[in-house]
């Protein structure tokens, strides 16, 4: 009987035309021609059974690269921009640190549509879960930041558990209030309940929120603490495992100095967000947290000292020639950082692209055993090189072809030239 229902099925997928099947596409419900993990034409019965999904397995939705390539797919869209995306982002910082006049301060300028630190905000409704304070200290601290408090921003000191209702609460409240941009929780203690703490569980709980943020299309800001042990890596420093910086959009961590003191150092990063340190201070009068630097705006070197000496002897010399060991050996006369053939290499691979943005360019290549590298600076016009025939920036070459005599390199140019940012 079983084998007969089979047989039907079977025929049943056999009169079905491959190209009048339809498929769910990630641009929306389309119809597709394409009739997905169905085989055009079918070697077997059961490729034919599988395909339709008479097995029991659910259908992956997907798309092939050539139609993604031509979806028009909107850009990451962010609450503050560049810097709080939508979806979940993680503030962690010490207690008492000040991160809930952070936050207050956030939901105001957002509910206003004012810039935070001079970065644009997304106006709307903005819903704020004070969980460790009370109405009154919530009212005092509104107080003293402002006296014209806006209508759309709200709090409540109270909320259930993650795994007791929060998320349909979060998405009530939204239904009410449709404009909102941005949702607080302040802290994520309060809301995770006694589960054991494991990476799986921290990663589960905190999925569990970015897919509500996304769902609703808004920004969620969790509040977390930091470990008390300090980490060369900001985001090692929140409290527990991996599993909730893994499962966030992005992470900022409020990092202030000795208790007392006024200033900090908000430290961004996230898979659409540019990593960046943001300079504050904590203003006393206005209880605010002020923007005193930003490395965005005003970057500090990148470049390792050896990459600094580099580009400012190429940019002198304008262009090299020769073996790794000879443009190390350059380097190092400068004076500046005593560098080794290889690690000079190294560095010089790694940081490409920073060197390009210095308009530094270079190759290598192999010739009679012997590595070869080529380095100049960008020329108007597009060329690498200086005046003359001397300059070459493609093809391959050795020692021989570049030098008119016996020495391992050939420097040549003036320090006129001003410098240019590659063409690619």
């Amino acid at each position: 009987m079983v084998q007969d229902e089979r047989n039907i099925g079977l025929g049943a997928a056999a009169e079905r035309s491959p190209s009048a099947s339809t498929i769910r596409t990630l641009a929306g419900d389309q119809a597709s021609p394409i009739g997905w993990l169905q085989p055009v034409e079918p070697r077997r019965e059961d490729d034919v059974y599988l395909s339709e999904g008479h097995d029991g397995i659910a259908s992956l939705e997907v798309t092939d690269a050539e139609t993604l390539a031509d979806l028009r797919l909107p850009p990451a869209r962010f609450c503050v921009d560049s810097l709080l995306p939508q979806g979940l982002t993680i503030l962690g910082g010490a207690p008492k640190v000040g991160k809930s006049w952070l936050t207050l301060d956030l939901c105001l300028r957002v509910a206003k549509g004012e810039p935070l630190w001079g970065l644009a905000t997304s106006k709307g409704t903005t819903l704020c879960l004070c969980l460790e304070d009370t109405l009154s200290r919530v009212q005092q601290r509104l107080l003293c930041i402002t006296d014209d408090a806006p209508g759309n921003a709200f709090f409540a000191t109270a909320a259930d558990l993650l795994a007791d209702g929060l998320c349909d609460q979060i998405r009530r409240f939204v239904a009410e209030h449709p404009d909102t941009v941005l949702v607080v929780i302040d802290t994520f203690q309060l809301v995770r309940g006694g589960a054991e703490l494991s990476y799986a569980t921290d990663y589960e709980q905190a999925r569990q929120l970015k897919q509500l943020a996304d769902a609703l299309s808004l920004s969620l800001l969790l509040v977390h603490h930091l470990r008390k042990r300090d980490d060369a890596d900001p985001l090692n420093r929140l409290s527990g495992t991996t599993g909730l910086s893994g499962a966030a959009d992005a992470v900022w961590v409020l990092d202030r100095g000795p208790r007392g003191g006024t200033g900090a150092r908000l430290v961004c990063t996230g898979r659409d967000v540019e990593h960046r340190e943001i300079g504050l201070a904590f203003s006393r009068e206005r209880c605010v947290w002020e923007l005193t630097g930003d490395s965005l705006v005003q970057p500090e070197p990148l470049l390792p000292e050896p990459l600094v000496a580099l580009v400012t002897w190429v940019r002198r010399e304008r262009r090299f020639v020769g073996s790794n060991q000879a443009l190390a050996e350059r380097v190092s006369a400068t004076g500046r950082a005593a560098v080794s053939a290889k690690g000079l290499k190294q560095l010089m691979n790694r940081w490409r692209f920073a060197l390009e943005e210095e308009g530094v360019w270079f190759r290598s290549w192999r010739s009679n055993g012997q590595r070869l590298v080529e380095v100049g600076v960008q020329e108007d016009g597009g060329g690498v090189g200086s005046s003359g025939d001397a300059g070459t920036s493609g093809g391959t070459g050795s020692i021989a072809d570049a030098s008119p005599s016996d020495d391992t390199a050939l420097t040549i140019g003036t320090s006129s030239s001003r410098q240019h940012r590659l063409s690619r």
